[in-house]
């Protein structure tokens, strides 16, 4: 084999997975989450709300805090995955495997811990606000990706890599036309878990000022107004089957042929 053909051994050719009854998989989430919304839309309106409840459900409102939880998450997802993939592969490079258990532990006690600990403790030692949100949410959620990809360039098989070696390639070039490309089904499941503790970890950022949607969730609990509570957790979980639909379009997307 050649490095030319080593080059496009593993090309991403969108136009084979993107047959008619695929794309038609591929529609049916969004399709559904748009009639959840729409369902949540027309069973609001149709509650005889009282004032509190129309303060906290007005589309000012609503659409500001879904703004912040995607801002929260989307801002921890890009932070976790700078830190982890790069972490992760430096961990499976010769001399530094011996560290792998030791970052994993890290990692395992971050995502062990409660999540409302975490923000109490850091918002005790620091401050509170979205800074700090985003710092629990990238502790609590680092393990997925950094494990994932630990475990995805490992499980590359070694003959592969030998023989790309004995072909005269660098170890950049290994990494970079063989273990990424073989290691991106399972890198990218980690990122669409690490997504969705991401999106739930947010509702709690209520407690230290970061907004998003926990404040529309706590404030159904507080004041127990069963519309503004539905409307909150509804949207939260819309908001999750959502990214994880975009994460595996791009899993899809990026997956090497014949995986």
């Amino acid at each position: 084999m050649s490095l030319d053909a080593l080059d496009t051994a593993y090309e991403v050719r969108p136009a084979e997975r993107w047959s008619r009854r695929a794309l038609l998989n591929h529609l049916m989430t969004p399709a559904l989450l748009v009639g959840v919304v729409l369902g949540l839309y027309g069973w609001v309106q149709a509650q005889d709300l009282d004032s509190i409840e129309t303060r906290v459900l007005n589309r000012p409102a609503i659409i500001d805090a879904t703004l912040q939880h995607l801002q929260l998450t989307a801002i921890a997802s890009v932070l976790v995955i700078l830190i982890a993939i790069p972490l992760g592969i430096l961990l499976t490079r010769r001399g530094m495997q011996w560290l792998t258990p030791f970052a994993l532990g890290l990692a395992n006690i971050g995502q062990a811990a409660p999540a409302l600990g975490v923000l109490v403790i850091l918002a005790m030692l620091f401050s509170v606000g979205e800074r700090i949100a985003i710092a629990a949410l990238v502790v609590s959620a680092v393990l997925p990706v950094l494990r994932n990809t630990i475990v995805g360039i490992q499980q590359v098989d070694r003959n592969l890599v030998e023989a790309a070696r004995g072909m005269g390639l660098t170890p950049g070039q290994v990494l970079r036309k063989i273990e990424i490309p073989l290691a991106v089904p399972v890198m990218l499941a980690g990122l669409r878990t690490t997504i969705i503790i991401c999106v739930g970890v947010a509702t709690v950022a209520t407690f230290i000022n970061a907004g998003g949607l926990g404040d529309i969730i706590v404030a159904g609990i507080k004041t127990v107004r069963t519309p503004i509570l539905v409307t909150g957790a509804v949207l939260t979980a819309v908001i999750a089957f959502s990214l994880d639909w975009l994460a595996g379009m791009l899993e899809n997307f990026l997956r090497p042929h014949g995986l």
